[in-house]
């Protein structure tokens, strides 16, 4: 399988450095994503759309995969996972199934974060404070502080922009996981059953199954070795 990696905010695709090598010697072809926008500090961001992101993820789909084959997984992380949603929309005939690693598909017009505000067009890591508990545990001092070196700001319009999805249909009908890192399956059911409106859309989804990965909300950096080896059983299905 060839498998997509989609990091969350802040992040590109060195984010993917210790997951990478775990799913490539399973067998698996690994194909971590820098999104538009995230390239370096010195990227122009005021400009960079969710289409501009969702147009990237499905060029590197139709750049790794077999035209007329189910031979992609798609992993999202975070805000990264609304994003892949999306682009399953776009190319639901390539995905065979995408992966929201301690994220969530959003329906249409759903808004990734819309409680950051952008400054000059784009948004920096916020401090640590900011985050909950929940999303820093297992996250070292020496992790945050590299964390905190490479992050790139985040272009203002991605987490602020409504998503706009297609096919609904066959969209939902692509198999999906949920990598649950700070909630368990238990609890992600509790919410969907509860009508929760920013879950609204997983309860559409026609095939999903939720695993675990008890840590914070950045797997990648917290347990890697863990997550590759869950993103290879995952593609092996």
């Amino acid at each position: 399988m060839e498998i997509i990696l989609v990091p969350g905010f802040w992040l590109g695709a060195d984010a993917w450095r210790e997951v990478a090598p775990v799913i490539e010697r399973s067998g698996h072809h690994a194909h971590p994503l820098t999104l538009p926008g995230l390239e370096s500090g010195e990227t122009d961001r005021g400009r960079i759309t969710v289409p501009d992101q969702v147009d990237a993820i499905v060029r590197q789909i139709d750049a790794v995969g077999d035209a007329g084959a189910r031979d992609v997984v798609l992993v999202g992380h975070s805000g990264g996972g609304p994003l892949a949603y999306a682009a399953t929309g776009l190319r639901p005939d390539r995905v065979s199934r995408t992966v929201y690693v301690d994220s969530w598909p959003l329906g249409p017009g759903g808004v990734i974060a819309s409680d950051l505000t952008p400054v000059d067009g784009e948004i920096d890591l916020l401090d640590w404070e900011d985050f909950e508990d929940a999303d820093l545990v297992d996250l070292t001092d020496a992790q945050r502080e590299e964390f905190r070196r490479t992050a790139v700001p985040e272009p203002g319009a991605i987490p602020t922009t409504p998503i706009e999805l297609t096919d609904d249909a066959r969209r939902r009908a692509v198999p999906a996981t949920i990598v649950a890192c700070e909630f368990t399956p238990a609890d992600l059911r509790s919410w969907v059953d509860g009508g929760s409106p920013v879950l609204a859309e997983v309860g559409r989804l026609e095939r999903l199954d939720v695993v675990e990965l008890p840590t914070g909300h950045w797997p990648m950096f917290t347990r890697p070795a863990e997550l590759g080896a869950l993103l290879a059983e995952v593609a092996d299905r």
